[in-house]
């Protein structure tokens, strides 16, 4: 009886704690642009951006984040996306801000996103690969996720890893360890660059364009108040009662480094790295160091 109680106890708690940990976009991020176009729906626990001819829209978080997993699942514009971007990435602020990107460039009916990276340590970029994605990432929600720690910047999707930007600090390359970043994500006409460098346009005709997220969670180091940190400050939207994982001291082992290369390989369009015409002077040192 007693065994039962405890376990019993023990569910309870369990119970609670998974409750106190979930959170809607309501009460995590605020809709910061857009004069309407986006939008918190489904008891917030779905939130949607529209780009139109006047407009595109856009929200944050309300916390700042020192080191995380971060994990959202979106599912894109359809149809003919050309010319539209949708970002989702953690920033902080100021001329010397570090920032994490994804962007997903839109393409004409039938052809492929772009699935654009990059990373920018006290306010320097220029650090991109693209890809393309191995499923339609339109009909159906697919997770993208950001772990962040002192040693690692890992790129996943649905939970493969497609990129690690490592902490080479002791060999003179600067990496975000020190400023907290926000989670962004908008919905923007950028037809100038995005399509095929600008030669396909964003067809109006399509509009307003529509992109949807849920499934948002975060096992971070939340910014408080001193410039301290907390961390364990495990929420989410749905996945409330998933555990806290070892995020903070997390690295690929082998198997998740063969996949992470075998994505590079077959799906990789194009690496900062392999492009000695941007750099006449020579590559950044990082890429002669297994970035």
């Amino acid at each position: 009886m007693a065994r039962r109680v405890s376990s019993l106890l023990l569910l309870l708690l369990l119970g609670a704690l998974a409750a106190a940990a979930a959170a809607s976009f309501d009460q995590d991020f605020d809709i910061t642009w857009g004069d309407g176009r986006g939008k918190i729906q489904d008891g917030g626990r779905l939130l949607t951006l529209t780009l139109d001819r006047t407009s595109g829209s856009g929200f944050q978080s309300r916390r700042e984040y020192l080191f995380g997993k971060i994990d959202m699942q979106i599912k894109l514009v359809p149809g003919n996306s050309a010319g539209t971007v949708t970002a989702y990435y953690l920033s902080s602020q100021g001329s010397t801000h570090d920032e994490i990107d994804f962007e997903f460039l839109g393409n004409v009916t039938g052809e492929p996103y772009t699935l654009h990276t990059n990373v920018f340590t006290q306010g320097q970029g220029q650090r991109e690969q693209q890809f393309r994605l191995w499923f339609d990432p339109t009909t159906d929600f697919h997770t993208y996720s950001i772990l962040w720690n002192p040693k690692h910047i890992i790129f996943m999707v649905d939970d493969l890893p497609i990129r690690d930007f490592r902490n080479l600090e002791s060999k003179g390359i600067a990496f975000p360890k020190s400023q907290p970043m926000r989670l962004y994500s908008s919905l923007w006409n950028a037809d100038d660059w995005a399509t095929q460098g600008g030669r396909v346009k964003t067809d109006w005709s399509h509009a307003p364009f529509s992109a949807s997220y849920r499934g948002f969670w975060a096992d971070a180091c939340v910014a408080v108040a001193g410039g301290k940190t907390r961390c364990g400050a495990a929420v989410g939207t749905e996945r409330a009662a998933a555990p806290a994982g070892d995020w903070y001291n997390q690295e690929l082992d082998l198997t998740l480094q063969q996949r992470m290369r075998w994505v590079q390989r077959k799906y990789m369009i194009y690496n900062y790295c392999t492009d000695p015409k941007r750099y006449p002077q020579g590559l950044p040192a990082e890429c002669s160091m297994q970035q």
